[in-house]
């Protein structure tokens, strides 16, 4: 894990709450101090038992959780912790396979970083996820289009009238699509506007839209809303109000 100088706080997320999830002291002493640096209020945790017993009590901002735990390794903490909250997870994980990166992903991490890593890196991540997980200042009007309502002050979409749970990053790309209907994207241009990367593994966005088709879609096999544009990208079809 490399060093460099610390991220500077920002106000607009002073004394915001981070638990991080880490078995390694050294690991949990260097996140915990950068993030403190940082402006953010720090709690932790040593497994994955203990990670959700916090949760429960009093949920964070958002979790730094690596990926393997003693007791129940980070996958399934971020899975538990995705049937009851929509708190941002990024995951740390020293698996470089992509499969392994993927399963982090589809268990619903909103990001990952993979050791070694800059912990200034990592803050910058966090500041990055956690900013999106936040109400902006400056209001948008909410609007219809077909089925689906969005409310993106209020980080709401309802389809049919009833409100869906979707993760951070999942909320993201759906309301990036919603306002752009029937355009197609590559997943290298929505990689760069939904999560803010000029270069990263193109599965993160395959697998939050595989995640995003199952909560939105009537039929998540035969896609009629988040359609493949095949050989170029996605694009989303609102089609008439059902």
């Amino acid at each position: 894990m490399s060093s460099t100088r610390t991220a500077q706080p920002t106000a607009d997320l002073a004394d915001r709450r981070v638990l991080v999830v880490e078995d390694d002291a050294t690991v949990r002493e260097v996140v915990g101090t950068y993030l403190e640096a940082a402006g953010f209020i720090v709690e932790v945790a040593t497994d994955g038992f203990a990670a959700l017993d916090t949760i429960a009590e009093r949920a964070p901002d958002l979790v730094v959780l690596d990926r393997m735990l003693p007791g129940i390794d980070g996958a399934e903490v971020c899975r538990r912790i995705r049937e009851t909250e929509d708190i941002p997870v990024i995951l740390l994980t020293a698996l470089g396979a992509p499969e392994d990166r993927v399963g982090g992903l589809e268990a619903g991490a909103d990001d990952y970083i993979t050791k070694p890593f800059s912990p200034r890196e990592l803050v910058l991540r966090v500041q990055a996820v956690m900013r999106r997980s936040l109400t902006e200042f400056a209001p948008e009007a909410p609007f219809d289009i077909g089925p689906f309502h969005l409310d993106a002050s209020a980080r709401v979409v309802a389809k049919d009238g009833g409100p869906l749970a979707l993760s951070t990053r999942e909320f993201d790309l759906f309301a990036f699509l919603l306002k752009h209907p029937r355009r197609v994207f590559t997943r290298e241009e929505l990689l760069r506007a939904v999560w803010g990367w000029e270069f990263g593994d193109l599965s993160t966005v395959t697998v939050t839209m595989r995640r995003l088709r199952e909560k939105i879609e009537d039929d998540a096999s035969h896609p009629r809303r988040l359609c493949t544009v095949w050989g170029v990208g996605y694009r989303f079809e609102p089609g008439e109000a059902e």
